[in-house]
């Protein structure tokens, strides 16, 4: 399996209540009113953005990664309003051993609504059905709690904290890290490896 194989045209996904689909450039609008919240980006490594060509650079960035075919993120769009009010995607895929790494940002409109919880479950799904994970796992800034109980209630199981391990906005940060095992997946590639 290759990278392209699943991002040569990123499948739209569905939960009960958002859709996940590629980021448009009629999105701009949309993503600058949760990425300008300094609440938002508190946890995260980037910056709030500060104007809405900050914004426009950043979905240019995002179309580039599409049309290169590279890991990329799905926006997350609320069926309700129409909006895109996150994003959720793979941030790391090491084919070789078969794990990825994800990654989220909500609009804190959203927080505490289930939303990315449902958000993860389906990207979680579709890694194990379609991408040939055996591990999947994802890490949050260790004072992040709403991102811990994402995690948490996605199906993730904590495994530790990496202390001082990043180095973001001027200071070392530790992280929470948590993981999720498909099984069946590690058996049948031992076994096809063993023939």
């Amino acid at each position: 399996m290759k990278i392209e194989d699943v991002y040569n045209d990123l499948p739209v996904l569905e939960t009960s209540r958002a859709i996940l689909r590629k980021i448009e450039k009629n999105d701009v609008q949309d993503i600058y009113s949760y990425c300008s919240d300094p609440e938002v980006s508190k946890y995260t490594t980037w910056h709030p953005h500060m104007k809405i060509e900050d914004t426009e650079k950043f979905v240019n960035f995002i179309i580039d990664k599409y049309n290169k075919s590279q890991i990329s993120p799905w926006g997350v769009q609320d069926k309700t309003t129409g909006k895109i009010i996150g994003t959720c995607d793979y941030v790391g895929w090491d084919i070789h051993h078969h794990k990825a790494e994800i990654g989220y940002a909500l609009s804190r409109d959203y927080w505490g609504q289930g939303y990315m919880t449902e958000c993860v479950e389906k990207i979680i799904q579709f890694g194990f059905e379609h991408m040939d994970l055996v591990r999947i796992e994802a890490r949050c800034i260790s004072t992040n709690t709403g991102s811990s109980r994402v995690m948490e209630k996605a199906g993730m199981e904590f495994e530790g904290i990496y202390r001082k391990h990043i180095f973001i906005k001027g200071k070392f940060e530790d992280l929470r890290t948590y993981s999720i095992i498909n099984e069946n997946s590690a058996k049948r590639v031992e076994d096809n490896f063993a023939i």
